[in-house]
């Protein structure tokens, strides 16, 4: 059997917490808590396999490198093949790997069979696996390997990847899973991850390591992500010559939705435009205490991507960066901004995964695709965290999908195998309407919908604010005092302060309200009390109910979803999103129920 070269020199023992260099507060000196306490569970029970999830920017990439140190060290395995998701992760993994000492090769290919003796290892993509899985297999037979599957949530893309994987990595030695989101919308398993069958009958993955989202906030490893919705009034036309017009974020059937918000996101309106103003003013706040800091727009398609682009430039007088994922260059362009001090990227999927860009902390969410794998993936772009007290942003259009996305972040979910679809109710983990079966498809400017769709117009307003599941702020014109609160929030805030902060925003707004409201007399001191419009009261209700199960999670741990799951179960009727005032008002005298008998 081969021996590793001698010549090559043994990795270092102790890596870097995090790559880059700069790594979260109180942790350059040594590994993370979850990351050492991974290292000894992995090394006591020495396994085949093993698959660790950590939320995006706790650092899996210097786990699975320790891991691989480790084996190389005791001569356990000789070679190491890192398999990514994109091109620009083999080169990041290289990169990181040459860091710690461990030599990768991202050129490698498998119609070439072999790479020189410099390298330990080669890094390669999921698809390059597909397209020569005998090619991987002999070299994965002729040495002992480790193989690291990165995002390996990939493997069940397609089923020539999910077999090709299997075919090349069947004979490794070890095999190291690496997810930040294991869960996918379909039923193609995951290679070489075990699944169990749980007392439903469905089958769900199952991790050997998991650090979740909540768990790295409360270790001051990611940032607090505070989301930033927007409404507004959309125009269009549809295919067959109506016109149509609505409010996005209202309840409307799939397909208006669709297209309320293919009509937001149009260039030629007036809603992006004034989005990316609002986050160009809130990247000048946090750029206060991050001066560094760098936002991101993820477009839906090329052509939107070079127009927002355009927005961007008139709008800051700097021309920002645009990373088209066919380009040969976007690699270089990712690391370029990465290293300097741009205010603007603009990209359609190259930064949508596992890129690492840590000075993100503004994003605007502006593509069409809402598949909860999707969502988590760009929101995990901007919550890596530097230093203590770092503050993310990132706005989003008023999609109720997308913002029960934002009020779940904490939840841990794994990937369930022939699920069934009981559930009629909307909530954002219902099937009813069949989550799009390619989770990870190329990014498209609404495909499904006819070339004769035509968006009329647009303005835009600001909504409201989604920070630890709870709603804040009662909506605004745009440049209303409202928005500008929110929008002057401080970038270097703990997440108490943030949630402090937005409580005050709220109270302040909500008096304000009031006080508009009683002054109906000329001289504007009539004390008589005006109530508020229907829709007003429900989206007050509304938040005060969603703030109260924020409070319960808290509490007790339980997902936001189970708990509205509960209380619906008890009371009857439709989800959040769609129960009436009375119905909204029971659920609140519930769960206050339930906090006082806990404390009773």
């Amino acid at each position: 059997m081969p021996s590793v070269d001698s010549h090559v020199p043994a990795p270092p023992a102790v890596l870097p917490p995090a790559y880059p260099d700069r790594a979260a507060w109180g942790t350059a000196s040594k590994l993370r808590a979850w990351q050492a306490e991974a290292l000894q569970l992995y090394l006591d029970k020495q396994p085949k396999d093993f698959l660790a999830v950590a939320t995006p920017g706790a650092g899996k990439t210097t786990f699975a490198l320790t891991v691989a140190a480790e084996l190389l060290q005791r001569r356990l395995i000789e070679r190491i093949t890192v398999v990514t998701p994109t091109e620009h992760l083999k080169v990041q993994w290289a990169d990181a790997a040459d860091r710690a000492g461990i030599a990768i090769d991202p050129a490698f290919a498998g119609r070439r069979g072999r790479t020189n003796k410099d390298f330990q290892g080669v890094a390669v993509t999921y698809a390059g696996v597909a397209v020569n899985p005998l090619a991987f297999r002999v070299r994965t037979e002729k040495f002992r390997t480790l193989v690291i599957l990165d995002e390996v949530h990939h493997g069940g893309d397609a089923l020539s990847w999910g077999e090709g994987v299997r075919e090349a990595f069947e004979p490794a030695t070890r095999r190291l899973a690496l997810t930040g989101t294991p869960f996918r919308s379909d039923d193609n398993p995951i290679p070489f991850v075990t699944y169990e069958h749980g007392h439903d009958g469905v089958a769900r993955s199952k991790a050997d390591y998991t650090y979740g989202y909540g768990h790295a906030l409360r270790d001051h490893v990611v940032r607090p992500v505070i989301f930033m919705s927007y409404s507004g009034e959309m125009r269009w036309r549809t295919k067959a010559g109506d016109e149509v017009a609505a409010r996005l974020g209202e309840p409307l059937t799939k397909d208006l939705t669709a297209q309320a918000l293919r009509t937001a996101l149009d260039p030629a309106g007036e809603w992006m435009p004034a989005v990316l103003s609002a986050a160009d003013k809130r990247l000048t706040e946090v750029r206060r205490h991050m001066p560094d800091a760098g936002a991101l727009v993820i477009s839906g398609d090329q052509n939107n991507a070079r127009a927002y682009a355009k927005v961007l430039r008139e709008l800051t007088g700097e021309a920002p960066t645009v990373v088209l994922s066919d380009e040969k260059a976007a690699s270089k362009k990712i690391q370029a901004f990465s290293e300097g001090n741009q205010r603007w990227m603009v990209a359609v999927r190259m930064v949508s995964e596992g890129v690492d860009v840590p000075r993100l902390a503004v994003g605007v969410y502006a593509t069409p695709t809402s598949t909860p794998l999707f969502f988590a993936q760009a929101v995990g772009r901007f919550v890596r965290a530097r230093k203590r007290g770092e503050t993310a942003s990132v706005f989003v259009p008023s999609v109720t999908r997308l913002l029960g996305f934002a009020a779940e972040m904490e939840v841990e979910r794994d990937h369930v195998l022939g699920r069934k679809n009981n559930n009629e109710d909307g909530d954002i983990f219902a099937l009813e309407d069949n989550l799009i079966a390619q989770a990870n498809q190329a990014e498209g400017a609404s495909d499904d919908l006819d070339a004769k769709f035509e968006a009329l117009g647009s303005d835009a307003s600001f909504d409201r604010v989604v920070f630890d599941g709870g709603d804040y702020g009662t909506g605004g014109d745009l440049g209303s005092d409202e928005e500008l609160d929110f929008l002057g929030l401080p970038g270097l805030l703990e997440p108490d302060q943030v949630r402090e902060l937005l409580r005050k925003r709220q109270a302040k707004s909500i008096a304000a309200q009031k006080r508009t409201k009683r002054a109906s007399g000329p001289d504007g001191d009539d004390p008589t009390p005006v109530e508020l419009a229907t829709h007003e009261q429900v989206s007050l209700l509304r938040r005060e109910l969603n703030g109260l199960v924020a409070a319960w999670h808290h509490r007790t741990g339980q997902p936001h979803g189970v708990i509205h799951n509960d209380l619906r179960r008890k009371l009857g009727g439709p989800a959040a999103a769609h129960a009436s005032s009375t119905q909204l008002r029971e659920r609140i005298e519930l769960i206050r129920d339930w906090a006082t008998q806990r404390r009773a």
